[in-house]
């Protein structure tokens, strides 16, 4: 008589480590309108609570992106995931995670800050108390809580980024993806801007894809993803990027990877 076989201890399910699931995932995303290819099999991550700077000329296929990203446009071909959900698959659980700055202005120039920020936190599902707190704590974040029943085209320029950002953060995201958001803005809205999201991922801890145009918008301490007609010519750590490009900064890496010519003021 043969012994009964010994039962198996339940195995573990392995718990994944919060820091090592990306923020957002870009894997073999490739876009046409057309035949005209503006993504072409484009691939890097996002870490949490990082800035990454996603630099490229106008027309490099930034926008492209954002709007793949955050499904204005439906994925051709490749993934895109935010901590760890599919936005093809699962959008819901995706976007919800997610904020958005597009470089276009989408505020209503007509409602005061504050009717702004309620009708983005209505549309969220939150409730009109708690979106009234987080309003009133986000006003005061950007300095505006003096206009909060302004309307906002009486706002300036920089005004109106910085109150933006704020209706992005309102729902709570832990990714936040900006477009070129400092374009039309003059040196000081420009610098408050920068700052005030830098100040984001290292008081709370959001991830940050920033796109640019703009060298001097980029730090040392970046992760760089350089986009050029559509591919993703270098990524990773800014150091980096610019040592293997043969390179002393991020200017000169920059034009030598594409071939483009350095603009005065900074940008390519």
């Amino acid at each position: 008589m043969t012994s009964p076989a010994p039962i198996a201890e339940p195995r573990e399910t392995p718990r994944l480590d919060p820091a090592a699931v990306p923020a957002l995932s870009i894997d073999g995303v490739s876009h046409s309108y057309g035949p005209r290819r503006a993504l072409i099999d484009v691939s890097f991550n996002v870490r949490p609570a990082s800035f990454t700077a996603l630099l490229g000329l106008n027309g490099a296929g930034k926008s492209t992106l954002f709007s793949l990203i955050t499904r204005l446009f439906g994925i051709q071909t490749g993934r895109v995931g935010i901590f760890g959900h599919d936005v093809g698959r699962t959008p819901g659980e995706a976007l919800r995670l997610l904020g958005v700055v597009f470089q276009p202005r989408t505020l209503d120039l007509d409602l005061s800050l504050t009717q702004n920020l309620l009708y983005h936190a209505a549309l969220h599902g939150i409730s009109r108390r708690e979106a009234a707190t987080r309003s009133a704590e986000l006003l005061a974040r950007i300095g505006l809580s003096d206009r909060a029943g302004s309307k906002v085209r009486d706002l300036s320029g920089g005004q109106m980024r910085r109150l933006e950002i704020a209706r992005a953060l309102l729902h709570r995201p832990r990714l936040l993806l900006l477009d070129e958001p400092t374009v039309g803005l003059d040196v000081k809205a420009r610098a408050d801007i920068i700052s005030h999201v830098r100040q984001l991922v290292t008081e709370q801890g959001i991830g940050v894809l920033w796109a640019t145009h703009l060298f001097d918008e980029i730090m040392p301490s970046d992760d760089l993803v350089v986009l050029h007609q559509g591919k993703v010519l270098a990524q990773g750590p800014m150091s980096r990027v610019i040592t293997e490009a043969g390179a002393q900064d991020v200017n000169t890496a920059f034009m030598r990877l594409t071939g483009a010519q350095m603009m005065p003021g900074g940008g390519a």
